[in-house]
């Protein structure tokens, strides 16, 4: 489990493939922030841009850990094929702060960058998820970007997806990698995983209702 709080910038330095077919994954090789892998293990659970990945090998000295990612899940994610800075964050621990909400680094879709503009102070970042998302999305609800935790601020049913735009402070975008997007980037989507039991229980509702 996660909270959605980064806990570093990392980046991916080295991509190996595993076998020659589609069917294969990948490794990655992560550079992170110094000191960030003295406290980690051989199979720690570390999510990078919102999806929960294992060390397989880590080298503190060099600042370094991989990780393998199966075909199907560079096929469900975006950014973990490809050299750059990612979101790293650490798995929750029992007596740790819950500073943003509860995240299970569990892809649910990938969204696309439709606007993102500096606004005053802050910077506006408008997100077009796919349509089998947007019942999950609310005004003030939480949406996991890039395995950052944000609150939606206004969301708009369109015919080709969902539009939600997020408020980003100063700190986020120079603490996280959301910085480095630009209009058009794609991105890890993860919704609130109590949206995800409430359209669960009432779906399971309607379905006994219709059997009675």
């Amino acid at each position: 489990m996660f909270t959605g709080i980064i806990t570093g910038v990392g980046r991916i330095v080295a991509i190996h493939d595993l076998g020659r077919s589609l069917q294969h994954g990948k490794r990655l090789t992560i550079e992170a922030p110094a000191g960030y892998l003295d406290d980690v293990g051989l199979g720690d659970s570390i999510a990078l841009n919102g999806a929960c990945m294992t060390v397989t090998t880590f080298t503190p000295e060099n600042r370094q850990f991989t990780i393998d990612i199966s075909a199907e899940s560079l096929d469900k994610t975006c950014g973990l094929d490809q050299a750059g800075p990612i979101n790293l964050e650490k798995a929750l621990r029992a007596n740790d702060r819950l500073g943003g909400h509860i995240v299970s680094g569990h892809v649910d879709g990938v969204g696309t960058l439709s606007r993102f503009e500096q606004i005053g102070e802050s910077w506006e970042l408008c997100v077009l998820a796919p349509l089998a998302l947007g019942k999950y999305l609310a005004y003030k609800g939480s949406i996991t970007v890039n395995g950052v935790s944000l609150t939606v601020n206004r969301v708009a049913d369109l015919a080709d997806g969902c539009e939600i735009s997020i408020n980003l402070i100063p700190h986020t975008v120079e603490n996280t990698a959301l910085g480095s997007l630009k209009a058009g980037s794609p991105v890890n989507l993860e919704i609130d995983t109590v949206a995800r039991y409430v359209e669960r229980m009432l779906s399971a509702g309607l379905t006994q209702k219709d059997k009675a």
